[in-house]
This record gives C-alpha cells, structure tokens and sequence, in this order.
C-alpha cells in the first residue's frame, strides 16, 4: 500500500476530497478553507488558511475562472489553459501528489483540483503578518543604514538580495521539522564558499530529526553543532542587520535564515567574529581602530579584572610599587570572595529584572539596584567601595562586547577564574586560565572549518592584522 507520501490525485474529486479531508481538519479547524466550486460546469475544491491567502487576489482569480463555459475549455487540457491563460498570477505551478499539496497549503499558499484532472494547480498567494523593518536593538550605530530583519523569511532575503545583485547568491530552501514544516534557507555566494563545508552543512540539516524548531535558527543550531554542556563560548554568530550578513557572504561565510525569526545564523566562526561590529566600518578608519581597541580592552578587562585584583590582593607582595594603592583600605564583614560572588549574582539578578520590567520603569530599576542599593551595602558595611567599583568596569566591559552570547560566555569563564582564584589562590587562577584557553582552542563548530582561536592560533599576521585594525577598505577589496 502507498505511504501517504506517495499518494497521488485522483481524476474523482470526491475520493480527492475525502483524502484532504483526512489529512487536513477543513471541518475542525475553523482557519482551514475548503471551498467548493465550478469552473467551466465541473466541480471544482479549492483549499487555503484564512489569514494567509490574498483576498484580493483570490477574489481576481475566481472572477476569472468561475463565468467559465464548458465549450471554451478542452477537456484534456484544463489544467494549461487555466495555468497560461485564465490564471493571471505570477506564482502558479502544478501539482499531482497529494503531500506535496498538504505542505503548500499549510504554508499559506491555495490549491485548487477540478473533477476529472489528476493534476491540480498551487497558487502561491500567501501573504504573511510581518511587522515593518526597523533598526536592531542589541546591534544600533550613529550612523548607517536603519533597516534590519524581521520574522517573514521572504522579506529578509529581499534585504539582503538588494545589497548583494549577484547572480552566484543562491537562497536554497529546505524545510525542517515534521510538525513544524518550517522553511530554513542557506545563503551563500557559489564562486566564494568552501563547498566542502557547504556540504557539511546541507548533509546536518537534512539529517535533522525534530518534530518543531521551537525557538527557529538557536534550535537548529543546537541541532547541527555538537555542544558540550561545560564550554559556553558561542559556535554560530546571530546578526539581525542585512548588512552585516551581506558582508559576511562576501567573505564565504554561509548564513542560515530561519523563518519566523529575525535573526539569521552565520557560519562558520573565529573568537574573533564575535569582537567586531558595524560601527567600526561606518567610522573614520583611524576612529574604527580606535573604538575597536576600546572594545577589546573592555572584553579583557570584563574577563580577567576581578579575579587578577583579588589574585593581588590576596598576595600583596607581588603588587609592584606604582601599584601600592590597589586594595581596600578597610575590609568589610564580608570575605573579598564572597563580595565578588555576591556582586555577580546581584548583577545577573538585575539584568534579568531590567529584561521583565517595562521599558518605563527600566531606568528606575537601575537607579534602585546600581545606586541605592550599592551605597546602601557598603555604607552598612557588607561591601567595600572598592569590589563595587571594580564590578561596575566589569559590567561596562561586559556590555561593551558586540556579541549577547560571546559576553555571557566571557561571564561564566569569569565567574570560574573567580572561584578558582578565590580557592586555590594563586595555583587555581593559573589552572582556570589554562582550562579556559584548552577549551577555546578545542572549540570547533564543523571539521572543514578554521580553528576557533584562528588567526591567533595558528598564528597569520596578516588576517589578524585585519581584526586589530581598521583597514581601508581599498586594501581589503581582494577579498570582497
């Protein structure tokens, strides 16, 4: 017996009926349309969701068809003469398996099959809820362009189409998920990819066995990369700006766009994908140097300042002289340590608030629990000024850094050293800090990619010359 795959359409509509009418609950579900009709005095059962289909359009098209008279059509060839001539849209192709009917209709496009014909017609109507393109929130500039992605997967690859007129820009669609059916597109540029990682990938998600992809592309990425539950350190970079992922294609990355998402996922990645932003390309070349150094000088300092200050003030005799006056004058009731644990926990426990309070009661939220807060534990006595301030340049540093999930791994490394540190002493600051490096060097996304720690290590001058300074564009342009 057939599989339900390999069902094809019957020249009886009502046995074509009663199959649709199984596998989709037309009678159930109120969204879900069969409408009967006839065209040219055959019946005829059109099938869409309320919600997805055109009005308009549709409305244009069954205006066409319906004043059809038997004499003006030939019965063997009533399937393209509707699709050449009566039809007159643009999206419109023929279909004879009934699964593949099941997928398109569930999509938002309509189907219509006509009594007599075992071919019946997809009319790609669809028109999707999407909310206007504006500038990301976590990836803003001073200056440059305002649009960014949204959840509608056909409406960003027309963003990032209008940036990049190439004809060797392929968008190749697959779906993923056998309830969710979602649509997941690989972008790539064909003359610059490395095909042997592309065909990594399109084997990954292929291979995906799932029955949804419930939060879209962080999902499929947690499909397709294999994770280790100890390394934090973020393996696929998300952007939710069209240029920036134009711009990665241009460098052979693959981006991989999920729909209902406004965030595309860019493969594969260094360290050092996760340092750079779109600010330092809209700035003066001297400028973007600059406010990348600032940055990087931020990401190390969010990472190593906490546990290298009490590592010195717990061993006051390796402070060198021009540096006496590191260290609290007074110690609170609290140990160092745990003011620092203390401190972190408070931090996350106030950016966790900020995320769940309302965008007008954020400001006061920050008032209560960097200011009142703060002076209040110290004034008491619990903390000494000095943790809190040095926690305060950690949390600058830490929002300094471009990428949201490079940041927090860079917390959670940080929140180990301090431990360590605070422990051990001296023995467990140097034993987290090789730890950490073991696994960042071992980090890996895919076999065919570059090293994590790539250009560092191994080390290429002239690519990480590239990261540590702004270059003019002219003398990048070989590689776009």
């Amino acid at each position: 017996m057939d599989t339900f795959e390999n069902i094809k359409l019957n020249k009886s509509l009502k046995k074509n009926k009663d199959i649709i009418q199984q596998r989709l609950p037309i009678k159930k579900s109120f969204d879900i349309i069969g409408r009967e009709l006839i065209i040219g005095q055959r019946e005829a059962y059109l099938v869409f969701i309320d919600g997805f289909a055109k009005d308009d359009i549709m409305l244009y098209i069954l205006e066409e068809l319906q004043p059809l008279q038997l004499e003006d059509i030939d019965k063997k060839n009533i399937i393209t003469l509707l699709l050449k001539q009566k039809i007159g849209y643009i999206e419109v192709e023929t279909f004879t398996n009934i699964k593949q009917m099941e997928s398109a209709v569930l999509s938002g496009a309509s189907a219509l099959i006509i009594d007599g014909e075992d071919e019946g017609l997809i009319i790609d109507s669809r028109s999707y809820p999407v909310r206007s393109s504006s500038e990301p929130e976590l990836e803003k500039v001073t200056r440059g362009s305002r649009d960014g992605l949204v959840e509608t997967i056909i409406f960003n690859t027309a963003l990032i189409r209008r940036r990049l007129r190439d004809p060797n820009l392929i968008f190749e669609i697959k779906s993923v998920g056998k309830r969710s059916q979602s649509d997941v597109v690989i972008a790539y540029i064909k003359d610059m990819v490395d095909e042997k990682l592309l065909k990594e990938i399109q084997d990954k998600i292929d291979g995906v066995d799932v029955g949804a992809l419930v939060m879209a592309e962080k999902t499929l990425e947690e499909l397709i990369i294999k994770k280790h539950w100890y390394n934090p350190l973020p393996q696929a970079k998300f952007t939710e700006r069209p240029d920036v992922v134009a711009s990665h294609l241009m460098e052979g990355h693959i981006a991989i766009i999920v729909d209902t998402s406004p965030s595309v996922m860019l493969l594969p990645v260094t360290m050092f994908h996760f340092t750079q932003h779109a600010e330092d390309y809209y700035q003066n070349i001297a400028v973007g140097t600059y406010l990348r150094w600032i940055r990087f000088l931020g990401m190390i300092s969010a990472f190593i300042l906490l546990p290298l200050w009490l590592l010195l003030v717990n061993n006051p005799q390796y402070i060198p002289y021009f540096l006496n006056f590191i260290g609290p004058k007074e110690s609170g009731t609290i140990p160092l340590f745990v003011q620092f644990i203390l401190l972190e926990f408070g931090f996350d426990l106030l950016r966790l608030s900020s995320i769940h309070t309302p965008s007008a009661l954020t400001t006061s939220l920050g008032i209560i629990g960097g200011l009142i807060l703060s002076e209040l534990a110290v004034t008491v006595g619990f903390f000494v000024s000095e943790t809190v301030l040095y926690m305060a340049l950690v949390g600058i540093g830490t929002f300094a850094t471009p990428s949201l999930e490079f940041a927090m791994a860079i917390r959670i490394f940080r929140l180990f050293l301090l431990v360590l540190t605070g422990l051990f002493n001296g023995i467990g600051f140097f034993i987290g800090l090789l730890v950490i490096f073991i696994i960042t060097y071992n980090t890996s996304s895919f076999k065919n990619a570059k090293k994590y720690t790539w250009p560092l290590f191994p080390f290429e001058w002239k690519p990480l010359s590239h990261i540590l300074f702004r270059m003019p564009v002219p003398k990048i342009r070989g590689k776009l």
